[in-house]
């Protein structure tokens, strides 16, 4: 283990609070002792407040306001890392293995008592993850090297509805997380505009030497949620689209990230949304189909028709 790793692995068993031996140490790191008598002079040196007491039932230990330094963590602090970790892995985390070393870290030199507790917590909870062919990890290393460097990026970009790829220089702004899916914001100098890019769709990608100044003040979060609901145009044609049903369905469709946006009121068994009738008769239907018999549409009476007309084509289409 390199020198910085040992030194920082020491401040770990320390951080403990309990006296430790140089021999438990040299023990532990499977490192010579007088290595160990090296390492603690070198921190001494450096300002840790470390507290040496001879004799036989002697031993290292620090200065309590130093363990409340950033570098250590508490157990709550602890466990929140491992449960990031395991979320951030059901993510396809482009940094997992760099991460899962981290917390190995944390494991490694965490007191017994420590690991019980950790262990504990581990085991109560797990993240099933989505299986993916498409591996997208070395695209989103480059992409995040760009955003934080302000490098433009040439990638081959396929979009569906089109038969060819095209290639594309985009000045990336952010990267973004949303249903699974991993985004690129950022200027498009093919279209002269703010795109948004799925990573999975990108065929190649390679960081330029070209330099690019993100706009002030840009959030991409606001960007990529107006181009993901539908506007809203005509503000005289909004109508009220009621649904009456069970908590439980309603608290579902309450909280979709599509109808969400436009709930008005909610009861015990009724939501009121406010859309323009074009979005209601285009989106809806899909939306509310699979909940079955769990709600009742009240109003507008011509979603109900459409309702029926969407599942006349679905039986048509099965039958052929």
């Amino acid at each position: 283990m390199p020198k910085m790793d040992n030194m920082l692995a020491i401040l770990w068993m320390l951080s403990s609070g309990e006296k430790i031996t140089a021999k438990q140490i040299s023990e532990k790191l499977e490192i010579n002792i007088r290595t160990v008598y090296r390492y603690i002079d070198t921190l001494s040196t450096s300002g840790v407040p470390i507290i040496s007491d001879p004799g036989h039932n002697g031993g290292y230990t620090l200065l309590n306001n130093f363990i409340e330094a950033p570098l250590f963590f508490d157990v709550e602090e602890q466990i929140s890392l491992f449960h990031a970790a395991v979320f951030a892995e059901e993510a396809g985390y482009y940094g997992g293995e760099v991460l899962n070393r981290a917390v190995s870290k944390l494991s490694k030199y965490s007191n017994q008592e420590q690991k019980t507790k950790i262990n504990q917590h581990l085991i109560s909870l797990e993240v099933i993850s989505r299986l993916s062919s498409f591996s997208m990890e070395p695209f989103l290393k480059e992409l995040e090297l760009a955003v934080a460097g302000g490098y433009s990026v040439k990638i081959l970009y396929h979009k569906i509805g089109e038969e060819q790829s095209s290639n594309r220089l985009v000045d990336p702004y952010r990267m973004i997380y949303w249903n699974h899916k991993w985004y690129v914001i950022g200027f498009c100098h093919l279209r002269k505009d703010i795109r948004s890019f799925r990573v999975d769709r990108i065929e190649s990608l390679k960081l330029t030497e070209n330099r690019f100044n993100r706009p002030e003040k840009f959030s991409a979060r606001d960007f990529f949620m107006k181009n993901l609901l539908p506007t809203i145009e005509d503000k005289e044609g909004i109508i009220p689209l009621v649904i009456n049903g069970n908590t439980r369905a309603l608290d579902d469709i309450c909280q979709h990230w599509f109808l969400g946006h436009y709930l008005q009121e909610r009861t015990s068994n009724q939501a009121v949304f406010l859309l323009e009738k074009n979005m209601i008769h285009t989106y809806v239907p899909h939306l509310l189909l699979p909940y079955g018999k769990s709600i009742r549409v009240i109003e507008p009476i011509s979603l109900k028709k459409r309702l029926i007309e969407v599942l006349s084509e679905l039986i048509k289409f099965h039958q052929a």
